[in-house]
């Protein structure tokens, strides 16, 4: 095999790779010789078929198995040999001309072909122990639980039937046909819905004029959309709802008792409490751990300075301009309503593509060198916890992803990049600071668009609790007690 370096240019490599002619049938006779004592032909004792009549029954199909074996071994060897590490998948070209191929089953010809790739650039591990970082800490008083223990118990109200006249608080029980320009539109049709007035679940309008409704009335409701309503089709557009009230219930006193916790699942309103806190520490601390984590890749990313692999990059950024579009689509907005303009949002994305891809290979370098590793535990584990996102389908994808090594690799990137950031945590100088629930949630638009700062990272992290979204069918589930203090997340 004759191996020569026809491009080193930054990053990129290009070998041309040559097995003569006699290589090739020497492999082909080692088969064919091998196949002898294996095969069952008619009118031959078994091992005695002579190799030329194998060669002509069998000759190209084997030939073709030592030409896929020399393309899945020369690859690794030739790069094991050079010392290098391919950033992805080297890309290997042959000839495409039948005749000549023909000629390499055959054995009539050299077999030519090329390997392409960029590799990984050397990353010399610097010292981390001069960062500073300063870790938020916010302390979860007992009247956030009070609070988040009085949304649950609102949840789970109890409401008795009344004749009077609908007021805020009551529970209106209703029917209702949702109308654009006299036709109803699809979402703002329902029965049986039920709508707590002064909730706020409805668009601005609704709710309030259902106050003094009784059972049996019917009313036809006339409101706008938002404009930035999220339903784009619908925002700033003129609506009526044909109401037809079958029942209004008046709210019956919150208590927070073990009666109103054994009504939730749990043996006592303590229990309930612990749930609640347990969980507002850890979405707190979610969030503590994101903006550390993203003060460390900070200074990582100005510690480290190098070309990164661009096929690397490109992947990157396609992965991430395919998200945004999707989202800008979803919503039906555009790079206007964004502030900005197609080119200046890829050009955005193009650097935080750029990032990612660098500190993942600073990430994985320094895991490396350290010995981070990740235990079939903590990945049988990974795979449990995604299975159960995908309830009654749970099966097919546990099968898929241990089929699949690629797809396990996905699970496993962000479990050793997470250990990677606890080593060099341990070695870098942290510092708590005391915080209010307002600077804990405090962000900008780059520090959220920059959570996941690697290709397979991202981490959940509470934010702001903002509103329900306002929606043309003013229907929402009450919340499970499960669900307890729950912050929204962002992935």
């Amino acid at each position: 095999m004759q191996v020569t370096e026809t491009l080193n240019a930054g990053l990129k490599r290009e070998i041309q790779v040559v097995v003569p002619a006699q290589d090739m049938e020497a492999r082909l006779l080692e088969r064919l010789n091998d196949a002898k004592g294996k095969v069952r032909i008619n009118g031959f004792r078994p091992g005695k078929v002579p190799v030329q009549h194998l060669r002509k029954m069998y000759g190209k199909s084997l030939m073709a198995e030592v030409v896929n074996d020399i393309l899945s071994k020369s690859t690794s060897s030739i790069l094991s040999e050079r010392g290098e590490k391919a950033a992805m998948q080297p890309e290997v070209k042959m000839t495409e001309d039948e005749k000549e191929a023909e000629k390499i089953l055959a054995g009539q010809a050299d077999f030519e072909f090329s390997i392409a790739y960029e590799v990984i650039p050397a990353i010399e591990i610097q010292d981390v122990s001069g960062i500073a970082i300063t870790r938020e800490v916010y302390d979860v008083p007992e009247s956030e639980i009070d609070e988040q223990a009085l949304r649950i118990a609102e949840s789970a109200r109890t409401y008795t039937t009344k004749d009077g006249a609908a007021e805020n608080g009551d529970r209106v029980t209703m029917d209702y046909v949702g109308k654009v320009d006299g036709e109803a539109f699809e979402g703002g049709t329902d029965t049986g819905a039920n709508l707590v007035l002064g909730s706020g679940q409805f668009i601005p309008g609704f709710e309030d004029q259902l106050l003094g409704v009784k059972a049996g009335d019917e009313k036809t409701i006339e409101v706008t959309f938002p404009a930035d309503y999220q339903a784009a089709h619908l925002a700033g557009k003129a609506a009526t709802f044909d109401v037809k009230v079958s029942e209004v219930s008046a709210a019956e006193p919150i208590e927070l008792n073990d009666d109103l916790a054994k009504n939730l699942g749990l043996e006592s309103v303590e229990r309930l409490r612990d749930i609640i806190k347990t969980q507002l520490e850890n979405q707190f601390g979610s969030l503590t751990r994101q903006k550390v984590k993203r003060q460390l890749l900070d200074a990582l990313d100005a510690a480290y300075s190098f070309e990164a692999p661009g096929r690397l990059v490109t992947a990157e950024f396609n992965n991430i301009w395919l998200q945004v579009t999707r989202d800008l689509e979803q919503a039906g907005k555009t790079f206007a309503d964004e502030d900005t303009t197609e080119e200046e949002a890829r050009a955005e994305y193009q650097r935080l593509a750029e990032r990612r891809v660098r500190l993942g290979l600073v990430l994985a370098e320094i895991g490396e060198k350290a010995g981070v590793q990740v235990s079939d535990e903590e990945m049988q584990r990974a795979l449990f916890d995604f299975v159960r996102r995908y309830p009654g389908q749970e099966q097919e994808v546990y099968d898929f992803y241990r089929k699949n090594p690629n797809a396990l690799a996905e699970l496993r990137a962000p479990i050793f990049e997470e250990k990677v950031v606890d080593h060099l945590l341990a070695q870098v100088s942290v510092t708590d600071r005391k915080v209010t629930k307002e600077e804990l949630l405090a962000d900008d638009e780059a520090e959220k668009a920059e959570t996941a700062e690697t290709a397979d990272a991202a981490e959940e992290a509470p934010k702001k609790e903002a509103a329900p979204k306002k929606k043309a069918a003013p229907k929402k589930k009450a919340a499970k007690a499960e669900d307890a203090g729950s912050a929204e997340g962002a992935e």
